[in-house]
């Protein structure tokens, strides 16, 4: 990558640059109901306790982080202030709170858990050594704030669990739709977040936080991007989905069984905050002003990478949230504000009607 020495003065973080959208606490009340919503219907259907959004994982993937040495001081902030090496879970992910066949190709996640991280804790993270990011493979969010998502997520709400055929039907359509667009150099947000993602591998796309989080001193947007050369082949590599429900899985065991798989993790610093919006988290930074600049990379060695009992482990023993962390990397703006008190409910949810506890590992986490 290169160094952000011709670009901008990264902007350091005020309060003023957060402001409290109105009602917004009513928004987080109707966010909270409409994920419990979710939840209750798929565990009355399935008798398991799953998660509101990022229900299905395609992967679970034991890995390490390592921070680069000599970064200069704007990005030798919080985690990254100073060289060292930590144990990393990296969860992929799909969006919906449902566990649909994978030919309904939604949006892609990808969280990462890195353990035995030491400083000043967020609110309701304190006692932990655990910093979350959370990340989708699209660099802006669907919405601009936390009401304009409360609408998509009532949508998504009633459609949960219902007519499974349809929306297979549906996304095969979407996905023509948008090869059409893309074939005259377009791309629709709006369509791959219906169904009408491609349906690609997921280890070669590149994630995004979306939404800006503290940067120490500064304020930043996050990347996780595939560089090794086994990963960088997958990038819109097409998968075979046809009569299997999990082949965007199966394809990441494939790839995991006998390769070795590097990411770099990468900041992107707000330099111009009309630009670079804090409390819409739909604009999409520009990168010809503030390139993302590698800070650490992420590094996994063969392994079973999806199995049962690391599903139980990982998707029903973890969570993940961007307020697990250090107060150096703070979320900011109305969405994740509201994703505070969401996740915290969607974690309860789980641990109480499944009768097993979600905890924060004090340790490095040995994944079977």
């Amino acid at each position: 990558m290169s160094t952000p020495a011709p670009y901008a003065v990264p902007l350091r973080y005020t309060p003023s640059v957060e402001v409290m959208e109105e009602d917004e606490q009513d928004t987080i009340r109707q966010l909270i109901e409409t994920m419990t919503k979710i939840q209750q219907k798929t565990f009355e259907d399935g008798g398991h306790a799953i998660r509101s959004v990022h229900a299905k994982s395609h992967g679970l993937i034991d890995a390490r982080l390592i921070v680069s040495a000599d970064l200069p001081p704007h990005l030798a902030q919080g985690l990254f202030a100073k060289a060292g090496t930590y144990p990393v879970v990296m969860r992929y992910s799909a969006i919906p709170g449902d566990l649909l066949d994978d030919a309904v190709s939604a949006p892609r996640g990808l969280s990462i858990k890195i353990m035995g991280v030491e400083g000043a804790r967020l609110p309701g993270a304190e006692g932990a050594t655990t910093q979350d990011f959370v990340m989708v493979n699209g660099p802006a969010f669907s919405a601009p704030n936390a009401k304009k998502f409360l609408g998509t997520l009532k949508q998504l709400a009633a459609t949960t669990d219902k007519a499974p055929g349809l929306k297979k039907a549906l996304s095969t359509a979407l996905q023509g739709v948008e090869k059409v667009i893309e074939a005259v150099g377009g791309e629709s947000a709006t369509l791959r977040a219906l169904g009408g993602h491609p349906e690609t591998n997921v280890l070669g796309e590149t994630y995004y936080t979306q939404v800006p989080v503290l940067y120490g001193d500064y304020i930043a947007k996050l990347s996780i991007a595939p560089v090794s050369a086994g990963l960088k082949a997958l990038t819109d590599a097409k998968v075979d989905l046809d009569e299997k429900p999990n082949g965007l899985r199966a394809a990441v065991v494939e790839f995991f069984a006998g390769s070795r798989g590097e990411w770099e993790l990468r900041a992107q610093l707000c330099t111009d905050l009309d630009k670079m919006p804090v409390e819409d988290a739909s604009v999409k930074w520009p990168e010809d002003e503030s390139p993302y600049v590698t800070v650490a990379r992420i590094v996994a060695e063969p392994q079973r990478a999806w199995t049962h009992e690391r599903s139980t482990v990982v998707d029903d023993g973890m969570a993940f949230s961007p307020w697990h962390g250090l107060a150096a990397h703070r979320p900011l703006g109305s969405v994740m504000r509201a994703r505070k008190p969401a996740y915290e409910m969607s974690k309860r949810f789980r641990a109480e009607h499944n009768g097993k506890p979600v905890e924060e590992p004090s340790k490095e986490v040995a994944l079977p």
